[in-house]
């Protein structure tokens, strides 16, 4: 064999020897395409979900093995944030999704065609503070995060009626941002209290030297102050509960926010150990009790949620939103205000005890935007007061004082609006 012979042989297997190795990447790229497809292709994983919070405000979290891209839209009747995933398949633990707080009912559905639906039933309206995807910041994945919290029907039906109008009410918020939430104009509101009775079903309450139990003693005193208001034709009234039954003492607030309440009158009728003392008095909350005696009845009033076997979760968390700071303001400002006039009504019927205007940390009075009171009728542990609060005429005295500091504080707010 010559050397050109030779040359051209050793040309023609170099020549099969890269057409070998062309086939070879071809291969390995097409299989590394087909495997990029399949995992693009692969339902996304939803493998963890958590709620946090209470009837007032809820976070709801639900983790996933790649980004998701969530389209969500409102419902009513009940009231419903129904949450659309595309591509995705549920691997949930059934006991993660047990409701709580503000959210009434957890579902979860496949629609077909590879959706798959989470539907948040709420309490009542509601609104979505945020709806986020976030990468976790760990890089095993993301996470969609729901902020909820309690609204009123006017603004729950303003979310409604944005969502029809744009698509702003389906996307993830910008930081800060409530979705969907319209205009919180109070033109046309009419003035709204709402009055908790104490206490309520499992709970109920002190009890009196001779029997009487607090949870009735409430219940009576507010439906007499309930129909006292609406006589007046002045006011839009609506009680906590009109029953004997238990409610958490955020389900409380919640109702007050819920009615856009600009006055919400918690009715008492505690003990002590001193059965001496006894007479009326009226609290508003603060960080810091006023006295040892009312940071007593604020801790035993914040245990009410025990009696149901209910978690007590406080966050005591720093107020980094300027403008709820200042509404928390403001409203503590109405709330003394109130507390000042109504203790100047009621030395005019029934007996306060000294220093009758005291304050702790009650947690049925921190709603940040409605004014807050709560009023202790007098004491069950003091024989003569026990009898008064069974005395329909003491009663309807008590609520008449009320009522009139209710008139009195609802004129000063409207003066205050139409001079502002």
């Amino acid at each position: 064999m010559g050397l050109a012979d030779f040359t051209d042989k050793g040309r023609r297997v170099g020549g099969y020897v890269a057409r070998f190795i062309l086939a070879l990447v071809v291969v390995s790229l097409c299989l590394a395409f087909s495997t990029i497809s399949h995992a693009a292709d692969a339902p996304l994983k939803a493998t963890g979900y958590k709620m946090a919070g209470d009837a007032t405000k809820m976070r709801i979290v639900m983790n996933f093995d790649r980004e998701p891209n969530p389209k969500w839209f409102l419902l009513r009747g009940p009231n419903r944030l129904v949450v659309d995933l595309q591509n995705t398949k549920f691997a949930l633990d059934a006991k993660d999704l047990k409701a709580r707080g503000l959210v009434k009912a957890v579902r979860l559905g496949d629609l077909g065609e590879g959706v798959s639906r989470l539907i948040l039933t709420g309490k009542g309206p509601f609104a979505v503070d945020k709806l986020d995807v976030l990468k976790n910041d760990d890089g095993s994945g993301y996470r969609l995060a729901i902020e909820m919290s309690a609204a009123s029907e006017r603004e729950f039906d303003e979310a409604l009626a944005n969502q029809t109008l744009t698509t702003g009410s389906t996307v993830s918020a910008d930081k800060g941002e409530r979705v969907g939430k319209g205009p919180t104009t109070t033109a046309g509101h009419r003035f709204t209290v709402v009055i908790d009775p104490g206490h309520g079903g499992v709970d109920g309450g002190a009890e009196g030297l001779n029997g009487t139990i607090e949870k009735n003693v409430t219940l009576a005193f507010a439906t007499e102050l309930r129909d006292k208001l609406a006589a007046t034709g002045n006011y839009n009234v609506f009680m906590t509960r009109d029953t004997d039954e238990f409610l958490r003492l955020d389900d409380r607030v919640r109702i007050a926010r819920q009615h856009e309440a600009d006055l919400l009158i918690s009715i008492h009728a505690d003990t002590i150990s001193v059965k001496g003392i006894r007479g009326a008095t009226v609290y508003t909350v603060s960080d810091k009790a006023s006295d040892p005696q009312a940071q007593a009845l604020a801790d035993r009033e914040n245990l009410s949620d025990q009696f149901a076997g209910m978690e007590i979760k406080d966050d005591n968390k720093e107020v980094t939103d300027i403008l709820i700071d200042l509404i928390r303001r403001e409203t503590h400002s109405f709330s003394m205000s109130f507390a000042h006039t109504l203790v100047g009504q009621l030395s005019t019927s029934v007996g306060l005890i000294n220093n009758p205007q005291r304050s702790a940390g009650f947690r049925v009075l921190k709603a940040p935007d409605v004014p807050s009171v709560l009023v202790e009728l007098g004491y069950l542990s003091n024989a003569k007061d026990e009898a008064q609060l069974l005395d329909a005429d003491w009663r309807g005295k008590a609520a008449q004082s009320i009522t009139n500091a209710v008139a009195l504080f609802a004129a000063a707010k409207a003066e205050n609006r139409a001079g502002g």
